[in-house]
């Protein structure tokens, strides 16, 4: 398995390097725990990996979405320091789509996924991933369009 490629995918789905590894620390001990049964049943380790990374995101999102990001960043900064990206149109546009679509986005174009390799990562279909990267598109268009 990839670390640097789970925690850059987690580092895509959350929009920050600190969650992302909380998020891979927390799919590393569930697989961890379950590893033996996995690799009986055939399951592909890093795309196993990809889909509960999605799959935890989307839950943690759930529980959390009333928190507000603010855009002021605190008085006292990391000392890891601002994240580079931060201000990119594009990072920002990203980060306001949906758990769903960000996933979709994210293993389309930045893990350079094909449609039949997301649908199977996150367990959808294929007319679903065209559908969530359609509508993900269209929103970032929108938006890069406004700022």
């Amino acid at each position: 398995m990839s670390l640097p490629s789970l925690l850059r995918y987690g580092h895509a789905l959350t929009g920050n390097p600190h969650d992302a590894s909380d998020l891979v620390q927390t799919v590393l001990e569930k697989l961890g725990a379950r590893w033996a049964s996995l690799t009986r049943k055939g399951f592909e380790p890093l795309a196993y990996a990809r889909r509960s990374m999605a799959n935890t995101h989307i839950s943690w999102w759930r529980r959390h979405r009333r928190e507000k990001l603010v855009p002021d960043l605190p008085d006292a900064i990391g000392e890891s320091g601002i994240d580079r990206l931060e201000h990119e149109p594009l990072w920002q546009a990203l980060r306001t789509l949906p758990p769903r679509q960000r996933a979709v986005v994210v293993l389309r174009f930045y893990e350079g996924l094909s449609e039949l390799e997301i649908a199977a990562t996150l367990g959808i279909s294929p007319g679903t991933v065209k559908s969530q990267n359609s509508r993900a598109m269209a929103t970032l268009r929108k938006r890069l369009e406004e700022g």
